[in-house]
């Protein structure tokens, strides 16, 4: 059986792991089987996998209005890259070979299904909270799948959160498989 982490408890994680380091990040659930290979039209890692930090080249950070370079990490296993944005907002982009979006959890009440070109995906964004958290989950294949989590420095304007997190995902899912 597989052993899973509501999809929340990783969203804040995540989104509060924006610029710190090993500390603060957040536990992607396990799984018995590898990811699948990457075709060439997406940015291949060192074994094969879906480089988070080449999702977005210099012409989608200027479009995204993220100024910085990012910095590759690891979020238990999983490749992952993170922008910050000083004083103002950061984006950390996980690749989970593991997961598609089925095998997520996340709370009915935050998410809505939305499409980021031809790909299912996931809107999470918790509107009561207020906080300048929001993810948009793309679908990557059954078995896959990458989150885009965005949190704005003041943890305050979560509809601009939700604003960065969709622009980023429009602009990494044509390099996806």
């Amino acid at each position: 059986m597989r052993s899973r982490l509501p999809l929340v408890a990783l969203f804040v994680l995540t989104v509060s792991a924006c610029g710190q380091g090993a500390a603060g990040q957040a536990r992607i659930p396990a799984a018995d089987d590898g990811g699948g290979p990457a075709s060439s039209s997406s940015a291949p890692a060192p074994d094969g996998g879906v480089d988070p930090c080449s999702l977005l080249d210099p012409q989608d950070r200027s479009t995204a209005g993220v100024n910085v370079l990012g910095v590759p990490k690891e979020i238990n296993g999983a490749r992952a890259c993170d922008w910050t944005v000083p004083a103002t907002f950061g984006v950390t982009i996980t690749v989970d070979e593991r997961n598609g979006l089925k095998d997520l959890e996340v709370a009915r009440k935050t998410a809505t299904k939305t499409k980021v070109g031809d790909r299912e995906a996931l809107k999470v964004a918790d509107k009561k909270a207020a906080d300048g958290t929001c993810a948009v989950l793309l679908g990557m294949g059954e078995k896959a799948s990458v989150q885009i989590d965005v949190s704005n420095t003041n943890f305050t304007d979560t509809p601009l959160a939700c604003e960065r997190a969709v622009k980023v995902a429009g602009l990494a899912e044509p390099k996806l498989p």
